[in-house]
């Protein structure tokens, strides 16, 4: 019974240090004292880069590593991960060869759905690794990247809230289930959006009552933030919001059925406080 505390508690730490570490990635900016001697947004956000990279790719290995010890799970688990990750790659390879409106796309529906049906440390895999696989895919490898990951793994590690308002509703496996996790996923499409943004606006200049500047305090940093928001980025996002709640929608009960099928054919043994599956055999 310790042994167990103590993994759960682990491997919660090591969530809570990659949210943390995500965390500062973007808010640095607003404190560091160095900001205002970069004098373009790719050579400020550029030294950061391989940094991050190491880091998230590190944490990455060391969570399926605990998970494997931890746990006993065995390859099952990994390859589940991988096919699901090749799957939504393949989904934001047809997004860029097919553009869809505005800010849409459809890999946050599969990172939801996953996240909520396995848990979050799985939900936090399938966002951070289906970005830096589909944008070596895809050519989108870039600074902003690891943010992006970052980013994707919250939306997949913050899906398991949603079991609470299902279970509030007693709508497990019914329509009501997969209403709650369309506007679930309409609110992550504006907060990707509004998050995202946060990489490259504090290095961006222009009309004073929109950009920020070092020294205007919390409240006018994010009343600037928010005219900004709305100026340029509320429409965009609401278009993923739309299709992520319409996507979620429509083929959230088939999607749901299949991922739990899955894990019922091969013996998953699920608990909710460990957040992960474990296979029996």
């Amino acid at each position: 019974m310790k042994d167990k505390l103590k993994d759960r508690l682990l491997g919660f730490a090591i969530y809570l240090v990659a949210t943390g570490v995500g965390v500062a990635s973007f808010l640095y900016p607003f404190v560091s004292p160095a900001l205002r001697s970069h004098t373009t947004l790719n050579n400020a956000r550029a030294g950061e880069t391989p940094l991050m990279y190491t880091f998230l790719l590190g944490i990455c290995v060391v969570v399926l590593l605990f998970e494997v010890q931890s746990q006993s799970v065995d390859t099952k688990l990994i390859a589940l991960l991988g096919i699901l990750v090749a799957i939504n790659s393949a989904l934001r390879f047809i997004e860029v060869a097919i553009p869809a409106p505005g800010g849409f796309s459809p890999i946050f529906f599969l990172i939801i759905l996953v996240g909520y049906t396995y848990g979050a440390r799985l939900g936090f895999l399938m966002g951070a690794l289906t970005l830096f696989t589909s944008a070596i895919i895809t050519g989108g490898v870039g600074p902003w990247l690891p943010s992006q990951m970052f980013v994707a793994g919250w939306v997949g590690m913050s899906a398991p809230l949603m079991r609470a308002a299902v279970r509030l509703l007693n709508a497990e496996q019914k329509p009501a289930e997969a209403l709650a996790l369309a506007i679930f996923g309409a609110a992550w499409g504006v907060l990707y959006g509004a998050i995202m943004n946060l990489w490259s606006w504090p290095y961006m200049a222009g009309s004073p009552d929109q950009y920020w500047s070092a020294g205007i305090g919390f409240a006018a940093t994010w009343q600037r933030y928010g005219v900004y928001y709305l100026a340029t980025s509320l429409v965009w996002d609401l278009s993923c919001a739309v299709g992520n709640f319409l996507l979620i929608l429509i083929a959230g009960p088939p999607t749901l059925r299949a991922l739990r099928r899955f894990k019922r054919r091969f013996s998953f043994s699920y608990d909710p406080l460990q957040v992960i599956p474990q296979v029996r055999l």
